[in-house]
Order: C-alpha cells, then sequence, then structure tokens
C-alpha cells in the first residue's frame, strides 16, 4: 500500500513531499515525490506514561478511543489492577491488549502494595517483579514510589532496582518535590524519569542529575503549562504523559492536544515532536516506528502543522481510525475481580468529638499535592459532623478487602452542599473513597458500590446515578463512548450537588494517595506523605 503527502521526518527536521510504502506492517519505502496530496504525515504519538484502568476502560477499549486522537503506543504502569489482584491482573491486561491492533507496552509494578500503611489486596514481591520482567511484554519496572526507600537504601527496593538493570529494562521514577541532594540520590540510585515535577525549578533539578522528565496533563494532575518551555532547551530529555486520564478527557484528546498546545506556545515543531513521538522509543525500546524503511507502519496523517488534526491512523500498517471515528472492533471483556466487604451503616462513619481542633486535607484543583489544614470542628451531639457552610466535609475509606471499622477524616474544597460522592478507585491500593455531607448519605453511596463489586456512585436524598465498574473494582466492560457520557452525566450531577473542583471523582481518588504529600487518607487513617507517619484527625 502507498500514501503519499508532506512526510514530517522529526529525526532529519524536514518536511518533504514524498510517498511511503508499506507491506505486510511494515514500511518498505520512503521516498521523495512530486504532485502528493495536501496532506502530512508522521510518526504516531506515544503516551509515556499511563495508568490505562484510570481511564475505567480495559487496554482494548482505551485502544479504540486513543487511535482516534493519533495515539499508536503506551508506556503503561499496571500497577492499579496490581493492587487489586497481583500479578494476575498485570497479566490480564496484557492479554486484552493483545486483541486490537495498538502497541501497549507494560511495566512490571515495583511498589504492590504501595506502602505498608494502606490495606491493599494483593502483594507483587522480588520473585514476582523477576519473573515480570523476563516476559517480553514488560519493558521497564514501573514508578518506584517508595522514594523514601530509594534514599534510605531499603534492601527491597534496590533489589527490584537491581533487577531491572540485570534486564536492562530502565526503571521509572516518582519522587514528587525531590531536589537538591535528595535528587541526586534519587538519579543516582539508577531510575531515569520522573513525571511528577510540579515546577520547572524540580524539573531542572532532575534534568540535571540525567534524569528524563515526562510533562504531565491528566484528568487531576496538570503540570503542562509549567514545564513545556524546557522542550526548548531539553529536547532529546522531554516526554508527554497524561498518567491518569479519565474517559471523557480521553474522548476529547490525547497527547495531540499537548502537541497543539506546545506549538501555540511557541515551541519548535520538531522538538515537539521528538517528545510526543521519538523520546519514549528509544528511552523504552519500544516496538513502534518512526516512518523509516524497515520500521512497523506504525504513523499517522494530519490536515497541517497549524491545525494538526488528525485525519487518520495506521498501526501496523492496519488503518485503525479515519476521521474522529475508530476502526478497532470491540472484543470480549471476562470480568475478573477482588472485593469482599458487607454492607456499611450511618453508624460506622460516627467520629466522637472532644475539645481538640482537627486535622483536614486541603484538596488543590488540578494537583495531587495537598496541604495540611487545622481548624475547629462541628460538634452535633457529641459527634464531630460536616461544617457545609465552611466547606469542612467528612472523607472516609472503607476497606473493600475484608470487614474492618472505616476511616474518618475531613477534607475542604469539595464543596458539595448535599449528598455524598464515592468511589472504588482509590489509589493505590483501591478501597472504597467517599466525601460526603452527612453519614445516611455516605452510607448510601458507599454500599451502592459493595452491592456492584465496583464503581462510581453520586447521592442525594432524591436522586442518584452509579457508574459500575466490575473489572477489579476499576474498569468497565461497556463501549468506551458510552462509559464516557456516563461518567460526564455523573461528574455533572457531582458539580450540581455544589463541587466546584474540574474532576471531582478524579481528585477523590487520589486523597488516599499516601506517596504524595502533603496529607491524605487510607483505611487505616490519617498520613502524612511529608514524614510517611500516621496523624491523628483530631488535633
Amino acid at each position: 500500500m502507498k500514501i503519499s503527502g508532506h512526510i514530517i521526518d522529526i529525526l532529519a527536521r524536514r518536511i518533504f513531499k514524498g510517498e511511503v510504502e508499506f507491506e505486510h506492517g511494515v514500511i518498505v519505502s520512503v521516498k521523495e515525490k512530486d504532485n502528493v496530496e495536501d496532506l502530512y504525515l508522521l510518526p504516531g504519538f506515544i503516551d509515556a506514561h499511563v495508568h490505562i484502568e484510570s481511564s475505567m476502560l480495559v487496554p482494548s477499549e482505551f485502544a479504540r478511543m486513543a487511535v482516534v486522537h493519533g495515539t499508536v503506543a503506551t508506556i503503561s504502569d499496571p500497577h492499579e489492577i496490581g493492587n487489586v489482584l497481583g500479578v494476575g491482573g498485570v497479566n490480564y491486561m496484557i492479554e486484552n491488549g493483545k486483541q486490537v491492533p495498538f502497541k501497549f507496552h507494560f511495566g512490571a509494578p515495583s511498589c504492590v502494595p504501595a506502602t505498608g500503611f494502606e490495606t491493599a489486596g494483593a502483594a507483587i514481591g522480588k520473585e514476582e517483579v523477576d519473573a515480570l520482567l523476563r516476559q517480553p511484554e514488560i519493558y521497564y519496572l514501573a514508578e518506584m514510589m517508595n522514594w523514601p526507600g530509594v534514599l534510605f537504601n531499603d534492601a527491597l527496593v534496590k533489589e527490584k532496582i537491581a533487577l531491572a538493570h540485570k534486564y536492562n529494562k530502565p526503571v521509572d521514577g516518582h519522587a514528587p518535590g525531590l531536589k537538591g541532594e535528595q535528587a541526586r540520590q534519587y538519579a543516582a540510585a539508577g531510575i531515569t524519569t520522573d513525571h511528577e515535577c510540579f515546577t520547572a525549578e524540580e524539573a531542572l533539578d532532575k534534568l540535571k542529575y540525567g534524569m528524563k522528565i515526562l510533562i504531565r496533563e491528566g484528568s487531576a494532575a496538570r503540570n503542562f503549562e509549567a514545564l513545556y518551555h524546557l522542550i526548548d532547551q531539553y529536547e532529546n530529555e522531554i516526554m508527554f504523559c497524561s498518567d491518569d486520564k479519565h474517559p471523557d478527557s480521553l474522548e476529547e484528546g490525547h497527547i495531540n492536544t499537548l502537541v497543539k498546545r506546545a506549538l501555540a506556545g511557541g515551541m519548535d515543531l520538531f522538538k515537539v515532536l521528538k517528545a510526543a513521538c521519538i523520546n519514549p522509543i528509544h528511552h523504552y525500546k519500544m516496538n513502534v516506528g518512526m516512518l523509516r524503511v524497515g520500521d512497523p507502519a506504525d504513523f499517522i496523517v494530519i490536515n497541517n502543522p497549524d491545525q494538526f488534526d488528525v485525519l487518520k491512523t495506521y498501526v501496523n500498517g492496519v488503518l485503525v481510525a479515519e476521521d474522529g471515528m475508530t476502526k478497532i472492533e470491540r472484543v470480549n471483556i471476562p470480568v475478573v475481580n477482588n472485593f469482599s466487604t458487607n454492607p456499611k451503616k450511618a453508624t460506622d462513619f460516627a467520629l466522637h468529638a472532644n475539645d481538640k481542633s482537627i486535622r483536614v486535607i486541603e484538596a488543590l484543583d488540578g494537583q495531587l499535592i495537598t496541604n495540611e489544614l487545622v481548624v475547629d470542628p462541628k460538634i452535633e451531639n457529641g459527634f464531630v459532623v460536616s461544617d457545609i457552610e465552611q466547606d469542612i466535609l467528612k472523607i472516609i475509606v472503607v476497606n473493600r478487602y475484608h470487614d474492618a471499622q472505616p476511616s474518618t477524616g475531613f477534607i475542604k474544597n469539595f464543596r458539595l452542599r448535599s449528598g455524598a460522592i464515592a468511589s472504588s478507585v482509590a489509589h493505590d491500593s483501591h478501597n472504597i473513597i467517599v466525601v460526603g455531607v452527612d453519614d445516611d448519605a455516605i452510607a448510601k453511596a458507599v454500599n451502592m458500590i459493595i452491592q456492584s463489586k465496583g464503581g462510581v456512585a453520586a447521592v442525594t436524598e432524591q436522586n442518584s446515578m452509579f457508574v459500575p465498574l466490575p473489572v477489579a473494582g476499576l474498569m468497565s466492560v461497556e463501549d468506551g463512548y458510552k462509559v464516557a457520557q456516563d461518567y460526564k452525566s455523573i461528574n455533572k450531577f457531582a458539580k450540581d450537588m455544589g463541587c466546584t473542583l474540574r474532576a471531582p471523582f478524579m481528585t477523590l481518588s487520589f486523597m488516599a494517595l499516601l506517596v504524595i504529600p502533603s496529607l491524605k487518607l487510607s483505611d487505616k487513617g490519617l498520613f502524612d506523605g511529608n514524614t510517611f507517619q500516621f496523624k491523628g484527625v483530631l488535633v
């Protein structure tokens, strides 16, 4: 098959009129030619760090939506399902992804469970990591979130990193806020990337010590504006990623939107496309083509570099998307899960008061980090309750793996005026997390999730809405576009309840992520991500 147009040769930094010929999924010739179509051809986009599970879609459905935006491959960390189902969950993702024409490159989760301060559904130890890294479908050791373990030479952390080096596979980082000597030590341990930089200053420190920086723009964490100008000076060390992207966001766009924004910000076309299309291939030794003879025929067709509208996407020479429509067929999606807890009562969430103040998590829109506040509580009948007027709401984490006393805290900036919102997507152990204005609403939302063994819920006295996630309590079995619409509806419902956050459920899901400072809540209690210690809710 042949296709002609203006060929964007990223490696040679030139655009020329030419023709690409490919047979059996491989490019056999790229030659200059006059009288070509008024289109532009270039390598496909790559998401350099994404948790597919956060899209609430299994890999095959994620692929169906991503190719529409010109994405041909991902670097995928399956630690979400790993925390629920262990190695079996990782293999589930690999096998489902193999059923569609898309290039998933999975990693071996390095931190399952993420910490010892929460209850997960499984563990992936040194032996399991070793076995995974020997699989050809595993391309790297996934993000090393236990940065204190790296800095303080934890034996198990060192052994896992050494295994990746043994198999000549890179190690992904996760080191929010590390700068100076700590950043140097983290990089010196053999960790090669970081996607958690919130400021250019932090990114520059890590670049100085040899790490590559992944510019993240997801549904909750958005760091593009703070970092994109680094592309100008560090074109070989920058990649784009989404990290966590909910289905409604994926329907709207993917890496293509970051390319457009970087170009609109004045960045050089070829430098931007290096970050979007080339650098991940080199770093992770990906099986993805770069529009050269002998490469897999993975490329996209756009209208022009000014508008950058994706018209067609090819993977291994197969046309997988055209004119905004996916051509990938749906596949069978078996259900796997790990969910075992009984329904809860409103009284399970009561917190006895005393004369003390309370610690409050301050959620920050567009960030995974939080602040710690100390405020005077609202007390009714001897119990601390949500204070709607001060926007201090109750937040609860319920163990999904066995019956246990729920963990209670308080949070600011959700601004619910009624009801509760809840989710079984709660990074990284994926217990049930809920924010609500009263215990009755909290119990109702939690029990909707327990009854269905996974999902996201929003309830008020009058109405309720629910999106089931039966695969590991994380992913749907439905068509991705239907999930996107359902998610948009429940997101709007949450905002109609008063929530002003850009992505209420995505933000909620990160309030249990203990490895991101400052204050978070696990099923075992309120946790300080700076000191890696529990703190009391009552001060």
